[in-house]
């Protein structure tokens, strides 16, 4: 989504100023075009050196070469890029941008401008909380420059608060969103409100053990982070498990069991435009569940258990013309007519098929290989990828049924 793009960032005196290579690096991976402006007082927390070798293009820090007396016009930058992102933006900076003050290189250029511009402010949590730092991010606000607000963190300072600067890889998620919710890029999805359950449930039979399987969760993550991007708003049900970062910008809502994750889905569903059901949820919990863990004074342990609550089937009676239910199957026999049969009964508009039988394909597993059906059986089959690429097919799929 960032390929071909062009965008100026801007670095300010800032501790965290040494994100920015790493930041920088990240955009270069998704291909954008990167020239770095730094102002004076950033160049003592990191090197033109390390930002010029990452960009892959000549640090400007002066409006002119003091050698060759060649002038860089702050005016052609602000005509060139497609977005003007200052990380990290101090109290320093944010203050003169408010105020317009154009004592440096990337202040003018700032003032030129007519991309759209996007800062992510870094300080201590006193200057971050301050009056007047507040009221100049307010004024700025009003201008329509987007402001990445500063988690809460360990500070440089040896303080707990706000003022960090946000994480390189949030930032880039945050530059695709805005993207995609450009006039010039706007995808059928932006602004859509989607439901994506995903993971596992565990069925309590003790307080220790439980009735689970193997699902890591990864597919619906990778779901929730790509909509996200395309400008959705995303209510993500997630079920135990270990998981790596998940985008800010993705509403979570943990739950525990089949019945959790069915009150939170209920309750989520009905001003949802689209509804992903990825979660592995468990078809049968135990009848009986103990209140003390059970003790091995037994030869055999006997567990009857009931059927959970059929998530998809629930939705699908409450759907309406205007949502769109997709389910996910997991077979590994009669996989079409099995997935169709699905469909049917529980009031889906597609289907996600997985087959255990594809070497790489579900639990586990980084990638995966899907073949998308719907109510009348035509299928749409996509080959081995990774499963954020597959993430991406997916929504392709939906986002083409939206007029």
């Amino acid at each position: 989504m960032l390929k071909g793009k062009k965008i100026i960032l801007g670095v300010t005196g800032s501790i965290a100023a040494y994100k920015a290579a790493y930041l920088v690096r990240l955009l270069k991976k998704e291909r954008a075009d990167v020239k770095v402006i730094m102002t004076p007082s950033s160049r003592d927390f990191i090197t033109p050196l390390t930002l010029a070798v990452l960009s892959r293009n000549r640090i400007y820090c002066e409006p002119f070469n003091p050698e060759t007396g060649k002038w860089y016009s702050h005016i052609d930058f602000g005509l060139w890029a497609d977005l003007l992102l200052i990380a990290p933006v101090s109290a320093n900076t944010i203050a003169k941008m408010a105020q317009g003050v154009a004592d440096n290189f990337l202040l003018t250029t700032y003032l030129s401008a007519r991309c759209p511009v996007m800062i992510s402010p870094a300080m201590d949590m006193d200057m971050y909380n301050h009056a007047a730092t507040r009221e100049n991010l307010d004024l700025l606000k009003k201008r329509g420059v987007h402001i990445l607000e500063s988690p809460e963190g360990e500070l440089a300072s040896g303080l707990e608060g706000a003022g960090r600067m946000m994480e390189p890889e949030e930032i880039v998620l945050e530059l695709k969103s805005f993207l995609a919710l450009h006039p010039k890029k706007r995808t059928k999805l932006a602004g859509k409100k989607i439901l994506i359950t995903a993971g596992p449930t565990y069925e309590a039979i003790d307080p220790v053990r439980y009735i689970g399987n193997r699902s890591s969760g990864k597919m619906g993550i990778a779901l929730a982070e790509k909509a996200v991007q395309m400008g959705a708003e995303v209510t993500l049900v997630l079920g135990p498990g270990t998981y790596g970062r998940i985008p800010h910008k993705v509403k979570v809502v943990p739950v525990v069991s089949a019945e959790d994750m069915y009150r939170e889905s209920l309750r989520v569903f009905p001003d949802s435009d689209v509804a992903i059901l990825a979660a592995a949820v468990a078809d049968f919990t135990p009848v009986e569940t103990y209140g003390q863990k059970l003790k091995r004074d037994k030869d055999k342990l006997v567990i009857q258990l009931k059927p959970t609550i059929d998530i998809a089937a629930e939705l699908g009676k409450i759907k309406t013309n205007d949502q769109m239910l997709v389910g996910f199957a997991l077979e590994s026999e009669n996989e079409v007519e099995n997935a169709l049969s699905k469909i049917r009964k529980k009031n889906l508009n597609y289907i996600v098929l997985n087959s255990l039988r594809d070497e790489g394909a579900g639990f586990g597993y980084d990638t995966n290989k899907i073949t998308i059906i719907d109510k009348s059986g035509n299928q749409k089959e996509y080959p081995l990828k990774s499963k954020t690429e597959v993430a991406q097919d997916i929504l392709n799929f939906i986002q083409q049924k939206f007029l």
